[in-house]
């Protein structure tokens, strides 16, 4: 019998306008630490994102939250923020912001698998 161990989630939501407080869901986020496991699944569905702000910027959008997966493979290319531990580079992306790009609070669970949990979550949550 596999051990489960726990991990944490966050999901990743377009708000077009702040103000509003309208998001869609596009992704998720996850992190487990016992299995030195962070990543990230997304995809932007331009009718979902277009029905809350027509004049929004796909392209840019899709720039900005390709960092997003940059920066759970760390690296050079994630600049600075690619050299922090994983666990650093979760806090990081999770962090609370006023932008378009944000993630809900974080949440916890158990898995025995972080990668297939990550797959169920995105195909739960934003699918």
């Amino acid at each position: 019998m596999q051990e489960s161990h726990l991990f944490e989630y966050a999901v990743i939501r377009v708000v077009p306008r702040v103000e509003r407080e309208e998001f869609v869901n596009v992704g998720v986020i996850l992190y487990c630490s016992h299995q030195k496991f962070l990543d990230t699944r997304f995809i932007l569905n331009p009718d979902r994102i277009k029905a809350l702000c027509g004049d929004l910027d796909l392209v840019e959008l899709n720039n900005h939250i390709e960092s997003f997966e940059r920066i759970c493979h760390g690296g050079s290319t994630a600049g600075p923020i690619g050299a922090l531990s994983i666990a650093e580079r979760f806090r990081w992306l999770t962090a609370t912001r006023s932008t378009i790009l944000q993630t809900s609070k974080v949440h916890p669970g158990l898995c025995d698998d972080a990668h297939k949990t990550l797959l169920r979550l995105y195909h739960e949550l934003v699918l």
